[in-house]
């Protein structure tokens, strides 16, 4: 019999929300950690978050708070889903009163800027919790959906096996249905690197390049994420499963992605900033494309869309350079290199 365990969440954004729901479902007894009063009230006194999940009702047994030591109190699980970027900082605040046997689970699916760590490296060199108790979840999971009851699966991984099993206990659902496995490397670059193919893949529907195109940017992107984290020493199984080519189709073909609607706004002429504004949720490929190409370039790997992405990203390419760049680079043998 599963035996009910207390989960924090942090924070209340559409998907932090959503796997808050998805635990208290389950049958655990979540906290979700909010900053903004209004938000914690209306979660609390209506049950639901209109902001980012207009029309889902939330269960009774999920309760939300500002107060982060109060969210924190008793967590056997402390669940992360906030921008990559801001990791570090929040979890400096946080981390002095998460308990030393708590098993902290990352949501997040970028690469951090100034270091190229991970960030399951983010949590263990903040917090000193070894990388045994920490699990990463990730797979083709568009928040939406499963806030609606839609059914979906995703990827635990973790070091201790034992880790996972336990925490896929405590979030198994009629609707989600998560998998262990213990490849965090793979996992997390998968989850990281599909939004910067989804960019690209939405660079080409706004410049109405047709679905060959879409198609030839999802199999050449999964391509490109495989060699990087087969250099990076990740289970190349991991990239034909749902933390790799489930995460990629889902991210790169629907329109509730938000890297591929950032992209498709930029095809259709927007700026980065105008993009930006538009999207309104943030796309971690934006911020992560960069750190993924150093990464592929310290492990001597060509990644030619994220190559691409990111100089549209820094300005230094045009949206038609872009697309004139991918289709005139040399023919190859497909199973080549790049």
């Amino acid at each position: 019999m599963y035996r009910v365990a207390r989960v924090a969440v942090f924070s209340a954004g559409s998907w932090g929300t959503t796997m808050a729901k998805v635990f208290a479902d389950a049958g655990s007894n979540v906290m979700l950690h909010a900053r903004r009063a209004e938000v914690v009230d209306e979660i609390n006194t209506r049950h639901h978050n209109a902001r980012y999940l207009p029309d889902v009702v939330l269960p009774a047994q999920l309760h939300a708070t500002t107060n982060t030591t109060f969210a924190l109190s008793g967590a056997a699980y402390v669940v992360l889903s906030v921008p990559a970027q801001t990791l570090r900082a929040n979890l400096t605040a946080w981390g002095p009163y998460i308990r030393p046997d708590t098993v902290v689970v990352s949501l997040m699916k970028g690469i951090e800027t100034h270091s190229g760590m991970r960030m399951s490296q983010v949590i263990n060199q903040v917090t000193g919790i070894p990388f045994e108790r920490i699990a990463v979840m990730s797979g083709p999971n568009l928040a939406r959906e499963i806030a609606g009851g839609r059914p979906a699966a995703s990827v635990i991984a973790c070091p201790d096996e034992r880790v996972a099993a336990a925490l896929q206990k405590a979030c198994h659902t009629p609707y989600f249905r998560p998998y262990t496995g213990t490849d965090v490397v793979g996992c997390e670059l998968g989850g990281a690197t599909k939004n910067v193919i989804a960019l690209a893949v939405g660079l080409a529907a706004g410049l109405d390049l047709g679905d060959n195109a879409r198609a030839l940017l999802i199999t050449r992107g999964l391509a490109e994420t495989a060699r990087l984290g087969q250099a990076m020493g990740a289970d190349p199984l991991t990239f034909s499963g749902l933390a790799g080519a489930g995460d990629l189709i889902a991210t790169c073909t629907s329109p509730l992605s938000r890297n591929r609607t950032f992209g498709e706004h930029l095809g259709q002429g927007m700026t980065v900033a105008e993009a930006t504004a538009a999207t309104k949720q943030t796309a971690e490929g934006v911020k992560s494309c960069r750190a993924i190409l150093d990464l592929s370039r310290v492990h001597g790997i060509e990644m030619p869309i994220t190559e691409v992405v990111a100089a549209v990203i820094d300005g230094t390419a045009t949206v038609a350079d872009a697309a004139a760049a991918l289709m005139s680079r040399a023919p190859k043998p497909e199973h080549g290199t790049a």
